[in-house]
């Protein structure tokens, strides 16, 4: 029996999050260069979007490109962004009822990238189904900075009295605010680490790690992935019996 009827329906992971890891060692393993595993892993993306939305995720965040991802060769860093122009397809969006959303640092990204990123942004935000969210120049120690510099700001200015700040006002301040917490986080190509992905958000989120790398990551994979999580119980801090 597949993983894919293997799936209990009702326990569907509200919110997936994905550490898209191993095209460069899936092109090297085939003689390729790393931008060829980028334009796989490009393809994937569009595969598990689908496949995430037709389950009913209500929303699907992918570790696109990290903040440390702009030290790599400037010819990498440049296909890299050139890929992102090119993968972005407002027609699956549409189809799936997919709206679409960025975080990180966009002031880094290329005018270009972002201008076309914001594009997609605005024509796919009455889409009603899930929401799709690429980390781009992100970095979750950027952004619990960011959100401290905030809040210690609201502070000086009046605004917001230091006793009162809970980890709900951090919630807040972060750039993941319009969205729940992740339910399960994956990460492909064998690596067991988060990489300074949604450190906060990921308290306690269910971790899932395999050693597929992206391009191979298929709709049953992620399946495979759901099965897992749904295997597990989440206590939250409870006993069992407290459940």
């Amino acid at each position: 029996m597949s993983y894919k009827d293997q799936i209990d329906k009702s326990r569907i992971p509200a919110h997936i999050a994905i550490i898209m890891d191993g095209n460069g060692r899936w092109a090297k393993a085939r003689g390729h260069a790393r931008t060829f595993g980028h334009q796989a892993g490009a393809e994937t993306v569009h595969v598990i979007t689908e496949e995430a939305a037709r389950l009913g995720v209500k929303f699907l965040t992918l570790y696109t490109f990290s903040t440390e991802n702009w030290n790599r060769p400037v010819d990498e860093v440049a296909a890299l962004m050139s890929l992102l122009m090119d993968s972005i397809e407002e027609e699956t969006f549409m189809k799936n009822n997919v709206s679409f959303r960025i975080i990180g640092e966009k002031e880094k990204l290329p005018k270009d990238v972002r201008e076309r990123l914001e594009q997609c942004i605005r024509r796919t935000s009455a889409n009603t189904g899930m929401c799709l969210t690429l980390a781009l120049s992100y970095s979750s120690k950027w952004e619990i900075t960011e959100a401290v510099r905030q809040i210690a700001r609201e502070a000086a200015e009046g605004k917001l009295n230091p006793d009162d700040i809970t980890d709900k006002t951090v919630d807040a301040h972060l750039c993941t605010s319009y969205m729940p917490d992740p339910d399960l986080l994956i990460r492909t190509g064998g690596e067991v680490r988060l990489s300074n992905y949604l450190l906060w958000q990921c308290a306690y989120s269910e971790l899932y790690f395999c050693d597929t790398f992206w391009p191979d990551f298929d709709a049953e994979e992620l399946c495979k992935a759901i099965c897992n999580y749904q295997k597990r119980e989440r206590r939250f801090g409870k006993t069992s019996e407290q459940i």
